[in-house]
């Protein structure tokens, strides 16, 4: 069987570092459309949780400016140290264990983190904890189990390869504690939270490069859980990860959910 302990997306694997310009591709431009939409500008305090890449940090010390700050944290900073200075704070932090940074927030972001986070509840009281009165919650989860197909026309033998492969990625993940249907979820837990002015959104590519680039890393990042969970075989992988690359599929994400709330004012 396979390891079913730690995070299956493991940010000291080589191919995490090749996930990050994909995603931010398909997601940033999602992400500071609600962070414009917040009103997020100069001098405001931000915290960006499981930074993960460089990206969604770097575009929030823009907005802020250099009387602004940006705390970008996550368990593995592998990836963004080498941005800490000026503006942005990088520190090593376990959102679920771990106080929230000093301060008070006017934005807390997290993006792709929540789903994958056992004590998902704990971590989101905290992240609440965090806001300043008047302060906003961004928050962007995949729903996997609202698109059971990742290649919706199914209409030959690569597409049913491709479910499978993907069915067995998203089989790995559950056994290791995400919620496949957290995304839905938000607008309830952040009123649930207390927070005012709740709305959300809902973001699906069909097809991109972005999103090719994203499934090969991916799959390249999981075959051997793949593999040892007798989920598929070394030469189906091969064959999948060929046919991606030939464009021979219509390459798609799961929805990613975005919904903000705000904190009372006190």
């Amino acid at each position: 069987m396979a390891d079913h302990d730690g995070y299956l997306l493991d940010n000291q694997q080589p191919e995490a570092g090749e996930r990050f310009g994909p995603l931010a591709e398909l997601f940033d431009p999602v992400t500071f459309r609600h962070v414009d939409r917040l009103g997020i500008t100069t001098g405001m305090r931000c915290w960006e949780v499981g930074a993960g890449g460089p990206s969604v940090p770097l575009g929030l010390a823009e907005r802020v400016g250099s009387t602004g700050t940006v705390v970008a944290t996550d368990i593995d900073v592998s990836w963004t140290r080498h941005i800490s200075g000026g503006t942005i704070e990088v520190l090593r932090h376990d959102v679920a264990a771990d106080p929230p940074p000093p301060g008070g927030f006017d934005l807390v972001h997290a993006r792709l983190v929540l789903v994958h986070v056992t004590e998902r509840a704990e971590a989101l009281r905290r992240m609440v904890q965090a806001l300043r009165p008047g302060g906003w919650l961004l928050l962007e989860d995949a729903d996997p189990a609202l698109l059971p197909l990742m290649y919706p026309d199914e209409s030959g033998p690569e597409q049913r390869l491709a479910n499978r492969l993907r069915s067995g990625f998203r089989t790995l993940m559950a056994d290791r504690g995400a919620d496949l249907a957290y995304g839905r979820t938000l607008p309830r837990v952040l009123r649930e939270a207390g927070l005012e002015s709740v709305e959300a959104d809902a973001y699906f590519p069909i097809t991109s490069p972005a999103c090719a680039a994203l499934e090969a890393t991916t799959v390249r990042q999981v075959r051997h859980h793949l593999v040892a969970a007798g989920l598929a075989t070394d030469e189906e992988i091969d064959r999948h990860l060929a046919n991606v690359t030939a464009g021979r599929l219509d390459v798609g994400t799961a929805p990613l959910v975005s919904a903000w709330g705000r904190a009372p004012s006190r």
